[in-house]
C-alpha cells in the first residue's frame, strides 16, 4: 500500500495535511524474473529486450530513492498521467498532438534509466484501477544491428511487432524503455555525409515508423534516454513530447542523498543505532540564521558528513 499526492513540493519542504489530497493505492509486487526475447543478431544469444511484469519487487523504492534539485519527477508523472488520460478519453492525436514519448538526456550516471523504470512502476500503481496488469519492455538497442545488409531495419520492425502484440491487450499498460537511444536514432545527415552506413538510415526510418504506429495505441508510453543528444536524429527529437535534462545533483540533493545512505546503513544494521545521522538540510538555514551563508555552510556540511561516514560506529568489525 502506498499513499500519494498530486501536489509537488520543493525538496525538503514540509506540507500540512490540509494542503494535500491523499490517495491510497493498494497493489501487490511481482516477484517474477524478467523474460527475455531472443531476437538478437546472427544468433548470438543476446536478447533484444527484457520484459518485466509491473509493479515489480525489483523496482520497489526506486522512485523515492531518486533525489533531484528540480521538480522533474513531478513533471514527468503529470505528463505521463495526462497522456494516458488523453488516450482513454479518445482525444484525437491529429488535433491535439501528443506522441506519448519521453526523452531524458544528460551526463552519464545521473539516474535517467532508473527514473524511467521508476516512472513505469509509478504509473502502473496509479492506474491500477484502469489496467489489470503492467509491463515494462527494455529494448537492447545494440542487439538490433546486423552485419548483413538491410537486416537492421528488419530487426527493429520485428521487435516492435512483438511489442505491438503486447499492446493489443487493452487492459495492459505497456511502457517501452530504450536506453542510449542515440545508438538507434543516429542522425541521418551523418550517413548522407558518408560517415555512417546506409543500413543505419534504414534502422532509424524503421524506428520512426514504428513509433508513429504506437502513438495510436492509448495504453503505451515510450521512455528513452541519451547521453549524447547531438547525435540523435532531429525527427526523433521532434517526436518526443517532453525533453527533460537530468543533470548532476546540486548541493542540497547531494546532502539528501548522503543522509539517505547513512539512514539505510543504520536501518540494515551496518551502522549502530547510536551513530549520529545528518540532520535535514532545511535545518541548516534555521540553525544558522539569515545572516549566515547557507550555501557555504551546506558545502561544509556535505564535506564534514562525508568524512564522518568513515568514522560512524559499525555494528561489528568486518575483515575484507
Amino acid at each position: 500500500m502506498i499513499m500519494g499526492t498530486e501536489r509537488a513540493a520543493p525538496l525538503g519542504q514540509r506540507l500540512l495535511f490540509w494542503q494535500l489530497e491523499l490517495c491510497i493505492y493498494v497493489y501487490q509486487l511481482s516477484e517474477e524474473e524478467p523474460a527475455e526475447g531472443e531476437e538478437g543478431t546472427e544468433g548470438d544469444g543476446v536478447p533484444s529486450f527484457q520484459e518485466w511484469a509491473l509493479p515489480a519487487a525489483e523496482f520497489a523504492g526506486l522512485w523515492d530513492s531518486l533525489v533531484y534539485d528540480t521538480d522533474v519527477k513531478a513533471r514527468l508523472l503529470r505528463y505521463a498521467m495526462t497522456a494516458l488520460r488523453f488516450g482513454d478519453a479518445g482525444v484525437d492525436p491529429a488535433l491535439v498532438s501528443f506522441n506519448r514519448t519521453v526523452l531524458l538526456h544528460g551526463p552519464p550516471g545521473t539516474g535517467k534509466t532508473t527514473l524511467c523504470k521508476a516512472l513505469a512502476q509509478k504509473l502502473c500503481i496509479r492506474f491500477g484501477h484502469r489496467y489489470a496488469m503492467g509491463q515494462l519492455v527494455e529494448v537492447n538497442a545494440h542487439s538490433l544491428f546486423s552485419k548483413w545488409f538491410s537486416e537492421s531495419g528488419k530487426l527493429v520492425s520485428r521487435l516492435f511487432a512483438k511489442i505491438g502484440e503486447l499492446v493489443e491487450e487493452e487492459d495492459a499498460l505497456v511502457c517501452v524503455l530504450i536506453d542510449e537511444v542515440e545508438s538507434l536514432t543516429a542522425a541521418r545527415r551523418a550517413a548522407v555525409a558518408g560517415s555512417e552506413p546506409a543500413d543505419a538510415v534504414r534502422a532509424v526510418n524503421a524506428l520512426l515508423t514504428q513509433l508513429d504506429a504506437l502513438k495510436r495505441r492509448p495504453n503505451v508510453l515510450v521512455l528513452t534516454t541519451s547521453n549524447i543528444t547531438e547525435a540523435i536524429d532531429l525527427a526523433f527529437v521532434d517526436r518526443a513530447d517532453i525533453k527533460a535534462y537530468i543533470g548532476l545533483p546540486g548541493l542540497q540533493a547531494r546532502y539528501e542523498i548522503l543522509a539517505s545512505c547513512c539512514a539505510e546503513l543504520q536501518r540494515a544494521g551496518v551502522l549502530a543505532a547510536t551513530s549520529p545521522l545528518p540532520p535535514p538540510f532545511a535545518q541548516l538555514a534555521t540553525a544558522l540564521g539569515e545572516d549566515q551563508d547557507v550555501e557555504a555552510a551546506g558545502k561544509l556540511a556535505v564535506r564534514d558528513w562525508t568524512i564522518a561516514c568513515a568514522f560512524l560506529t559499525p555494528l561489528q568489525s568486518t575483515k575484507f
